[in-house]
């Protein structure tokens, strides 16, 4: 891997992310491009696999039951070599505080003082990090990837939360 992230012929990656279309509800078109956008920010650069397996690149399908998150994950030859559940429950609160600082930071654009503007984005990205933090521990044993993909695979827990 290099400093900028796994290369294109990583097995250590995902290549492909897609939305249950049966659990996961279409919301308006402003919610579509935010899941859009967090899903082409995890594909361009990404550190993914399930633990013991070296069998990857993978895809990812996400679906979502009884407030549990389901990731179940294939490759180039299977439709799924893994699958993990996880509730959401724990996610709650910091997904509900970081959409409170995220409405605080964009009001605060249009007409706070830059010192305002940049104490709210530190909050903003302090909440970014322990939900990050808390889905590699929820993950932990099960799937391994870096810091930046938890990060930006959170991005994505929160754009499937987004009422919009």
């Amino acid at each position: 891997m290099s400093e900028f992230g796994p290369s294109p012929t990583s097995r250590s990656r995902l290549y492909e992310i897609n939305l249950d279309q049966t659990t996961i509800a279409r919301k308006n078109p402003n919610v579509e491009h935010e899941r859009e956008v967090a899903i082409y920010d995890i594909l361009e650069s990404n550190e993914f696999k399930p633990v013991g397996r070296d069998d990857g690149p993978y895809r990812l399908q996400l679906s979502i039951a009884d407030d549990r998150l389901a990731m179940t994950i294939g490759n180039e030859v299977a439709e799924n070599v893994d699958t993990q559940h996880f509730s959401l429950q724990p996610f709650k609160k910091i997904v509900k505080d970081y959409f409170l600082i995220c409405d605080s930071y964009y009001a605060a654009i249009r007409s706070a003082p830059p010192s305002k503007i940049q104490a709210i984005d530190i909050s903003r990205r302090s909440l970014h990090d322990e939900g990050s933090k808390l889905l590699v521990e929820r993950l932990e044993g099960k799937i391994e990837m870096d810091f930046d993909t938890a990060r930006r695979l959170f991005t994505l827990i929160c754009a499937l939360h987004w009422k919009g």
